[in-house]
């Protein structure tokens, strides 16, 4: 059971990590994309670099588990982001709320078996 777990864990766990790390690159990366789609959405632009940076750092403090207390930080803001994401996306209409469920299904998931796989 616990081995199942484990492999659950890490899996779920990934896959959220590697979403956040390719959503942080687009930002870094492709900057004028990513601020027309925030200007649609109804955000400011001046957030893009630090969001792209809080991404990198959640990530981080979730795979390398130095803090327990950085650790639910950054799933709390996981959290909110993905759930602003979906609001936002369910707001304008424009279709593109999907990866935020998928994400909150991961970071749920994660979340959950974090707590048994680490307790």
């Amino acid at each position: 059971m616990e081995k199942r777990n484990k492999i659950i864990y890490w899996v779920v766990t990934g896959l959220l990590c590697l979403m956040m790390l390719m959503s942080a690159s687009m930002y870094l990366f492709k900057y004028d994309m990513v601020s027309s789609i925030f200007t649609k959405l109804g955000f400011p632009t001046f957030i893009v670099y630090p969001l792209a940076i809080a991404k990198i750092l959640g990530v981080i403090a979730i795979l390398t588990k130095k803090s327990k207390l950085l650790k639910e930080w950054a799933y709390a803001g996981f959290f909110f982001d993905f759930l602003l994401a979906l609001a936002a996306h369910l707001n304008v209409q424009d279709g593109e709320y999907i990866p935020a469920i998928v994400a909150l299904i991961l970071l749920a998931i994660s979340r959950i078996y974090d707590g048994k796989v680490f307790v």
